[in-house]
């Protein structure tokens, strides 16, 4: 079980503003943080990981307590066990894929881990490469392994997939359920992608202006709950063209007439789409 009470002041999309989180996470739990820009849901990751002090808090990881403001608790990034994971790589240039990990490999960590991991995120072949001859999603696997090798407590993930293409960000997704059944690491995922927050995580944190408007599973979070019997799929628009809107979801590509109910919806629009509402026809 993680315990989370914390405030902060920041300065938010709005102004200036307070980060007021007060929840658990239940261990081996994967939860996504989900709120607009500036709504704070970084901060938090960063507060978590001991790289920013909140003036009020407490923090307590599987019984181990890393932050009591009041009794003047704060273990340093460096003994909180943790593993982070960014939009940035940080792997180092001169280094294969194989010694970035080793690396990161604690002192008296097994180095069979390292080929583990290699295998479990398909990445034999690339182990004596240098992060130059990488791909993007190659590069995020890569920092993905290196986050899991110290078996971390509670693994925090900062949008990493939004700056991949969308076939490789749908594989990556595949590849975080596969990592997450198998080592079974608390996480806390950020990210304003539903389809992913849907396809990912347990429960939604939802996040505007620093403090919790809503916990839930992400069918109640996104308010979708009380259509169940009639919901088929979340999406996004990809385009808008002579009264068709085509809808991606995953692997395909739903296309349905304009309406009045559709009206004004752009490319870049998450939608949901109900069986009773709309006509749907399935492209290859």
């Amino acid at each position: 079980m993680i315990r989370i009470d914390i405030r902060k002041k920041l300065h938010m999309a709005g102004g200036n503003g307070e980060l007021v989180i007060n929840t658990n996470l239940a261990q081996g739990s994967f939860t996504a943080v989900f709120g607009p820009s500036g709504a704070g849901k970084t901060s938090l990751l960063r507060i978590l990981a001991g790289l920013m002090q909140p003036e009020e808090g407490y923090i307590e990881v599987n019984g181990e307590v890393w932050l009591d403001t009041v009794r003047k608790v704060n273990l340093p990034p460096q003994k909180r066990n943790v593993g982070f994971l960014f939009q940035d790589y940080a792997l180092f240039p001169n280094m294969t894929v194989r010694e970035n990990l080793l690396y990161a490999l604690p002192d008296a960590g097994d180095k069979l881990q390292v080929n583990s991991l290699l295998l479990t995120l398909n990445m034999q072949a690339l182990a004596d490469k240098r992060p130059e001859l990488l791909s993007g999603g190659q590069k995020q696997r890569v920092a993905l392994a290196r986050a899991l090798l110290r078996r971390p407590q509670l693994l925090l993930l900062d949008e990493p997939l939004s700056a991949l293409d969308h076939s490789t960000r749908i594989a990556l997704q595949d590849e975080l359920k596969i990592v997450h059944h198998k080592y079974g690491v608390t996480t806390l995922l950020v990210s304003h992608d539903v389809p992913e927050v849907y396809k990912l995580a347990e429960n939604v944190i939802s996040l505007d202006a620093g403090s919790i408007q809503q916990i839930g599973s992400p069918a109640q979070v996104f308010g979708l709950q009380q259509y169940t019997n009639g919901l088929m799929v979340i999406g996004e628009v990809i385009g808008v063209n002579n009264g068709i809107i085509q809808v991606l979801t995953g692997h395909a590509v739903i296309q349905l007439s304009e309406t009045e109910q559709t009206a004004g919806l752009s490319i870049g629009t998450r939608v949901s789409i109900h069986a009773a509402d709309l006509s749907l026809q399935k492209l290859l």
